[in-house]
């Protein structure tokens, strides 16, 4: 079995995976379960240049783990991230300039593996960031760690929308409050052990403390986890592909131009871990 080459890409997450081209991705039988292996390690792999085609990507994503389709669509594995006034999911993707984990507040098990590719870039920013979740939990000290064990976070649809409209209508605001909020443990302990902070545009405030006190926490160790040191910043090209640890990091946007032909194919796998407070796994 060989062996990836890679090189990292900042301190505490990313490496850039060396000398695999797109017919390995065609027919390598080893490289998925590679990939896998890197993930659990790095948090984010890139392939620079590997100018993946949707049915490529889409077989490959199989090869990995169970899919998220989408039947609507073209293709059911891939999902269009692209923010052209034609797309109709172009205002709901508006809220990935800011930190966020993909499918925290709307699944019971968020996504665990993300593939991008780029198929479009924008003339200027639009760029993807990226940070670890574990790392996040590695920064606090010993009393933060004890303190926030059993503090439990309330998410709302509401709060991500408000860092992106400054001035919302009140038809925004009543489809906001519809959706109801989501109460999930501060720290998630999975499966492996290892212990991330659970955090994003989508957190609100922590359950049973003051509001304005459990929002200060909460955007402390947000802005902590998110410090240029523990950044890895991707600039796209056409033709790269990203693959990431959904349940294990952060990761945003950043802004670009309206209009932006910016666009991307995304494959993501359904997560079979579901968010666990400290202790669950203890028998």
């Amino acid at each position: 079995m060989t062996t990836l080459k890679y090189e990292r890409l900042a301190p505490t997450v990313g490496a850039r995976i060396l000398d695999v081209d797109i017919e390995q991705f065609k027919s390598d039988p080893e490289l998925p379960g590679q990939v896998l292996e890197a993930l659990e390690e790095f948090g984010v792999l890139l392939f620079r240049g590997l100018d993946i085609d949707d049915d490529t990507q889409a077989e490959f994503a199989h090869k990995l783990g169970t899919v998220r389709l989408y039947p609507e669509l073209p293709k059911p594995e891939i999902f269009e991230v692209s923010y052209l006034t034609e797309n109709p999911n172009s205002d709901k993707l508006r809220g990935n300039i800011n930190w966020h984990i993909d499918g925290l507040y709307d699944q019971d098990n968020p996504g665990s593996v993300t593939m991008l590719s780029a198929k479009a870039i924008s003339r200027e920013g639009g760029q993807t960031e990226f940070a670890s979740s574990y790392n996040a939990y590695e920064l606090l000290t010993e009393d933060e760690k004890a303190f926030l064990a059993d503090k439990k976070v309330v998410f709302t649809f509401e709060a991500s929308q408000r860092r992106v409209f400054d001035n919302p209508t009140q038809e925004q605001i009543d489809y906001w409050r519809s959706r109801p909020p989501k109460t999930l443990p501060l720290v998630w302990e999975h499966e492996s052990g290892r212990r991330s902070l659970i955090l994003g545009s989508m957190h609100d405030h922590i359950e049973g403390m003051d509001i304005d006190e459990g929002r200060a926490i909460l955007d402390r160790l947000l802005a902590q986890a998110t410090g240029p040191d523990h950044v890895y910043q991707h600039t796209w090209d056409v033709g790269d592909t990203v693959f990431f640890d959904n349940r294990g990091l952060y990761h945003r946007a950043r802004p670009f131009e309206d209009g932006s032909p910016r666009r991307m194919s995304r494959c993501t796998l359904l997560g079979e871990e579901p968010v666990r407070p400290v202790g669950a796994l203890v028998a």
